[in-house]
């Protein structure tokens, strides 16, 4: 069986290709390498002669009929997006030619491999739109995210992600495309570029920098370790239901300040500092972000029901184990971070 997982070089992308590989699956990895594209994220594969990667953006329509047309694949995991709320506040554009433009040239192409299957490839290929659960906009203090939420899109970022699941389920009951949609909470652990809040944070504090925090930290995510999240999306792709939207969660809210002080103290017993000085001393709350949600919350009931999906970590042991892998592997964070200065962006 041969799959295609686009942005397969980028944080989640990598850990799905990393599963599927050890499993002995053929993958084919699409990546544009972009700035969060990293090919150290693939290094010691256990079956590199599985593995064919090719750079390529997926808005290449040629380069992407080509692939499809010489690798003939029988499912596709689309994860390839630009994905930091932050770029997308300052400069919306690459977003909705990523996310949106590149999401309808993948719907293309495997509407048209599809079409030249027989009959049974058919009932058998599957084409997964991988979202967020930033689509549903903003929870009150209490509740959660279903199947059935509304789509409220606040940021630009959120509002391509959008756009592409509605391009997605509109492929599919239009042309009959099999496709399934999941939509998932804030991923974290190993091969995370350090814009994002869990790495950019313990990074920091590793260099003695200040930890920002958005307004007073008091936002609230919903977490799930990204090995966790890759397994759903193989259970999703494997044994879920064509035109059904999964959400992927793992009940793991948490807000954004306790989050940061967690890691503080998973670093001070790591890692203590000379004078038994404490990493939250550095902590310093910013101007927030402009039209920033408050709160996320999954419900995964379907997920766990029909998939059979359960998480492995829980969030105290999924960070401590994140911590402890970037303590252990700073040559990746010094070439990830050579042309990043970590300076604050998204103010609009």
């Amino acid at each position: 069986m041969t799959v295609i997982v686009t942005g397969g070089a980028g944080f989640i992308g990598s850990a799905l290709v990393r599963r599927l590989n050890a499993q002995k699956r053929r993958v084919v990895t699409i990546d544009k390498l972009t700035y969060a594209g990293n090919p150290d994220n693939l290094a010691g594969l256990p079956h590199p002669e599985l593995h064919r990667f090719e750079q390529v953006d997926i808005c290449d329509r040629a380069a992407i009929k080509r692939i499809y047309a010489e690798t003939k694949p029988q499912a596709v995991y689309h994860l390839a997006a630009e994905s930091h709320v932050d770029r997308s506040i300052d400069s919306p554009a690459p977003f909705i030619e990523t996310n949106v433009n590149g999401s309808l040239v993948l719907l293309e192409a495997a509407l048209d491999h599809w079409r030249g299957l027989d009959a049974t490839a058919k009932g058998q290929f599957r084409h997964l739109q991988v979202s967020t659960d930033e689509v549903y906009g903003e929870l009150g203090i209490t509740g959660f995210f279903d199947e059935n939420s509304p789509y409220k899109p606040n940021s630009p970022y959120a509002a391509s992600k959008a756009a592409a699941d509605h391009l997605a389920r509109a492929f599919g009951r239009t042309y009959g495309l099999p496709v399934l949609v999941t939509n998932c909470g804030n991923n974290y652990g190993p091969y995370q570029f350090p814009e994002k809040l869990i790495p950019l944070t313990i990074l920091n504090a590793l260099e003695g920098k200040r930890l920002p925090v958005y307004g007073k930290g008091e936002q609230v995510r919903d977490w799930i370790q990204v090995e966790d999240h890759a397994a759903a999306l193989q259970l999703a792709v494997e044994t879920g239901r064509p035109g059904e939207t999964y959400l992927i969660g793992a009940r793991g809210e948490q807000r954004n300040i306790d989050l940061v002080r967690k890691l503080c103290a998973i670093l001070d017993e790591l890692v203590p500092q000379q004078g038994g000085r404490k990493y939250a001393e550095l902590i310093t709350f910013v101007t927030d972000r402009p039209g920033h949600d408050a709160r996320y919350a999954i419900d995964p009931a379907k997920a766990e029901r029909e998939l059979g999906w359960k998480p492995v970590y829980d969030l105290a042991t999924g960070l401590k184990a994140t911590v402890q892998w970037y303590l252990d592997n700073s040559a990746w964070c010094r070439r990830a971070t050579a042309t990043y200065d970590r300076s604050r962006i998204g103010l609009g």
